[in-house]
C-alpha cells in the first residue's frame, strides 16, 4: 500500500517515546483497529498519516500532493482534511508561554467540532496510547489519562463501539493507576 509506505518514510527514523519500536508501527495499529470497524478507505487512509504532519517534516502540501497521486481530488482532500484535524494546533513550540494544562484544554476546545470520521480515528489513537504509557510512566499517565477521560467525553460522534472500547481502555488503566497511587486521584 503505497500510503502506508508514505507514512514509514516520512516516520522513517523515528522510535516511540515510551516504548522501544519504530514509530510507524503505532500509525499502522490505529489503522488495522479502524479497519475492524469496517471504516471506509479514506479513514484507513488518514489512520495511517494522523501523526504526518504532527511530527514529521512533511506539510499539508506534500501531503495532499502526494494524495492526489493515488486518489481523485474529493478524496484527497477528505483524508488531508481528517489529517489536519487530528494535529495538534496548540504545541509548546508554538504556544511556548502556556502550561499543559491550558494548551490541552483549548485543544479539546477544538477537537469538539472535528468530523465524526477524525473523531473515530482519535478513538483508535487513545486506544493504542493508553496502555502502553501506562505501563512505561505512571506519573505521566496519570496526567495523560484525565486528558483522555475528558476527550472521550466530549467527542462523541464517532463509531459508538469503538469509543467504548477506548473508553473502557482507559477507564482499566486509570484504575491500575490509581491503586499503585491512589493519592493522585
Amino acid at each position: 500500500m503505497k500510503v502506508a509506505a508514505f507514512a514509514a518514510d516520512a516516520h522513517a527514523g523515528q522510535v516511540r517515546k515510551y516504548v522501544n519500536e519504530p514509530y510507524i508501527e503505532h500509525p499502522v495499529r490505529v489503522m488495522y483497529t479502524c479497519m475492524s470497524y469496517e471504516m471506509p478507505v479514506q479513514v484507513l487512509s488518514a489512520a495511517l498519516l494522523h501523526d504526518v504532519i504532527e511530527d514529521t517534516e512533511v506539510d499539508s502540501h506534500e501531503l495532499f500532493a502526494f494524495l492526489r497521486t493515488l486518489y481523485r481530488h474529493e478524496d484527497a482532500q477528505l483524508i488531508l482534511n481528517l489529517v489536519i484535524e487530528l494535529t495538534d494546533v496548540y504545541v509548546k513550540n508554538d504556544y511556548p508561554f502556556w502550561d499543559r494544562r491550558l494548551r490541552k484544554a483549548a485543544e479539546l476546545e477544538r477537537l469538539k467540532s472535528i468530523s465524526p470520521d477524525a473523531q473515530t480515528i482519535k478513538y483508535a489513537d487513545i486506544l493504542d496510547n493508553s496502555a502502553a504509557i501506562a505501563e512505561a510512566d505512571p506519573k505521566f499517565a496519570v496526567v495523560l489519562m484525565k486528558e483522555y477521560r475528558r476527550q472521550l467525553e466530549a467527542l462523541s460522534q464517532g463509531n459508538k463501539a469503538l469509543r467504548t472500547l477506548a473508553r473502557n481502555k482507559v477507564d482499566d488503566v486509570w484504575k491500575g493507576l490509581i491503586k499503585l497511587h491512589p493519592q493522585r486521584n
